[in-house]
């Protein structure tokens, strides 16, 4: 959702900023999601600058589609901060030369936490530049019984509002449509009349190109050096000595610091358009929800429910939704109705190699890639999405992450852990991005580490779930098995052997409640929507490129080369290399692939496939971010450990079942 309000504002700065050549800056309080909407809106491409003054340095990248860069700066409480970090995120808009050309501001709000958040846009305001209020993690809030009222919020404020899920990568592509009718706020704040008399001297003697004059006279009242310079260097030592003994003259006759009276000030009229805009549903008071959510924190009784949880969500992602309804939407849609009706339009194309590669049943765009997309990963993501749903908005996952402390600590984690490996059955990618949740290094090296050795990511899941529904329970509770064994395995290990300290367990839990099934559904929809948006596209190139390489001989001579190592080593067919390389494009796609072939593999050849697909790496996307996240030497060691770990797995789980005669039939 997007909307918009003209500005009014009078200010002698630029009204509006075209993305395509202005260089916009993410700020926002920590935890908001800026980093997560900065890799989102510039890729995995981006570099360091240092900020003159400060030894912190910001991350700069080209905005997706534009000329114009995105700066993304550390979090901030308030613009009179002195800590050094908060100062770079204030200093960035004062820096000659850095933000010269049309400067603007892309303010990331928390949805959960407006009050906070609505104070830092008030004070950036003030500069009067063309800024763009991004509400992150609405899903969160939702998930809080917290409604915002995004046109009114807009309306309050006088400017842009955007929504998004920045990890999900929901509302991203509508907010870079937004760039280009970016505007100044309109927001008119009234101060105490001494501060409003200090300013219009402000106003009178300086006229900044960019930059509105309240906010250097604000700046200038608390003292901050970096305006100072400012002031310095492009209206003279004079004009700064002047200024600084009328800010002096005010300073004298306030009892309080002008920094504490204005964040004071700032935060109060934040809270007053937050109470405006938004509900938050009460706290239930029903005893049993109370009672269940301490139920879901005790050892004796968590891991029982805990145990009750894992298994409703694999009835309804693995038997309802990998079973029911896959087979249903395939029956009924594609093979009675979809499938002879393009294969007969299709028909008279003149070329056999067009029509091949479009509808041929082993390698065809179609077949392999949309039909396949949306027959099969879409039924099973969407009722994994409504189960996620539900555990987040009943408030359960952070009970499990109380839960899961004691274990984790084993790990060199604490329960906080649990967010980036939750996270990772959802998305690699993200959940590598997530792990900046934790405290330390060495903390965060573990989950990166742990979550590309054993988790799957949803789409994995739910292809998953379709292959072993055809087969017995116990290939289920084999795959289950391992990847929860070699977590705690592998995070042991990881913990002795990685140098570096862990932290104590600091975490938000929100109020158990009943979910709500209406907005957990809508929520599923779109998260839905925008998955198969993103990953529709990656199965049609997948599909046309497996199809060009087998029709050139590439298939032929990678399966003659490998495959009598793959089928020593491993036990699997030499079919298993197109399903290795539609892999590294993109996970599912190589699980789709798996389940298109599954009828040339034996059940143990399957589970043999399933587990080398969950240990051996992600997709291409979250390789990159792990080099970018923990640098090349940590990411290039995770890669090497991960690679070997998981070939030794899946040949000691071959050879070990047939040693014993395992077959999983």
């Amino acid at each position: 959702m997007t909307t918009c309000e003209k500005c009014n504002s009078s200010e002698t700065v630029p009204l509006k900023v075209d993305a395509g050549e202005s260089n916009l800056v993410i700020i926002g309080n920590m935890n908001v999601g800026k980093s997560t909407l900065f890799s989102r809106m510039t890729g995995t491409q981006s570099t360091s600058v240092n900020i003159p003054g400060t030894t912190v340095s910001v991350k700069k990248g080209q905005i997706k589609g534009k000329d114009g860069m995105l700066y993304d700066t550390p979090g901030i409480h308030s613009i009179f901060s002195l800590n050094e970090d908060e100062r770079a995120s204030r200093d960035i808009l004062l820096t000659p030369g850095l933000l010269e050309n049309n400067p603007g501001i892309i303010l990331v709000v928390d949805a959960k936490n407006l009050k906070r958040s609505l104070a830092i846009a008030l004070q950036y305001a003030e500069y009067k530049l063309p800024m763009l209020l991004v509400v992150n993690m609405i899903d969160e809030a939702s998930s809080r019984g917290i409604e915002i009222d995004y046109q009114k919020l807009s309306e309050k404020l006088g400017l842009q509002v955007c929504t998004t899920i920045a990890r999900e990568g929901i509302g991203v592509g509508e907010l870079l449509t937004e760039l280009a009718h970016v505007h100044a706020p309109s927001i008119n704040l009234s101060y105490t009349e001494r501060i409003e008399e200090f300013l219009e001297m402000v106003e009178k003697l300086l006229n900044p190109k960019n930059l509105s004059s309240r906010a250097l006279g604000l700046l200038l009242l608390s003292g901050d050096p970096a305006c100072e310079s400012y002031v310095r260097e492009k209206f003279g030592e004079g004009m700064l000595s002047q200024l600084q003994q009328l800010a002096d003259d005010y300073r004298q006759e306030e009892t309080v610091s002008i920094d504490i009276s204005l964040s004071n000030f700032y935060h109060r009229e934040a809270a007053k358009i937050a109470d405006s805009v938004q509900k938050i549903e009460a706290p239930t008071r029903n005893p049993f929800v109370l009672t269940f959510g301490d139920w879901c924190t005790q050892l004796s009784t968590g891991i029982p429910i805990a145990l009750v949880v894992v298994t409703a969500m694999y009835y309804f992602v693995g038997s309802f939704g990998a079973t029911f309804l896959v087979d249903t939407i395939n029956g009924v849609v594609f093979e009675n109705w979809l499938i002879p009706v393009v294969t007969n339009l299709i028909e008279p194309v003149p070329l056999p190699f067009i029509r091949d590669m479009i509808i041929d049943p082993d390698f065809g765009v179609l077949p392999t890639g949309v039909f396949l997309a949306l027959g099969l990963v879409l039924p099973v993501i969407f009722c994994f999405y409504i189960a996620f749903g539900i555990l987040e908005d009943s408030g359960y996952l952070p009970r499990i992450a109380i839960l899961l402390d004691r274990i984790f600590q084993k790990m060199g984690l604490n329960g906080k852990g649990v967010i980036p490996l939750v996270m990772g059955f959802s998305c690699v990618t993200m959940s590598v991005l997530t792990t900046r949740v934790l405290d330390t290094e060495k903390e965060k090296n573990i989950a990166s580490f742990l979550v590309f050795l054993c988790l799957p990511c949803a789409p994995l899941i739910a292809v998953m779930f379709v292959i072993l529904e055809k087969m017995p329970i116990s290939a289920t509770f084999t795959i289950l098995g391992f990847i929860f064994s070699q977590l705690l395995i592998a995070g042991y290990i990881a913990n002795k052997v990685l140098p570096g300290r862990k932290s104590s367990l600091t975490l938000e839990i929100p109020t158990m409640r009943i979910p709500k099934i209406g907005a957990v559904i809508k929520m599923s929809t779109i998260k839905t929507y925008f998955f198969m948006k993103e990953a529709l596209p990656v199965f049609i190139f997948a599909s046309i490129a497996v199809f060009i390489f087998q029709r050139i001989g590439g298939l032929g001579l990678l399966e003659n080369a490998l495959g009598p190592v793959i089928d020593k080593v491993m036990g699997l067919p030499e079919k298993s290399i197109q399903v290795f390389i539609k892999t590294i494009i993109r996970r599912e796609a190589g699980a789709v692939e798996l389940d298109h072939l599954s009828q040339v593999y034996t059940n143990l050849q399957l589970v043999v496939n399933l587990l080398l697909m969950i240990f051996l790496a992600p997709c291409i996307n979250a390789i990159i971010v792990l080099f970018k996240e923990r640098g090349k030497r940590t990411a290039s060691a995770i890669m090497s450990v991960v690679i070997v770990y998981a070939i030794a797995i899946a040949s000691l789980v071959n050879h070990t079942c047939l040693l014993l005669n395992i077959t999983f039939t």
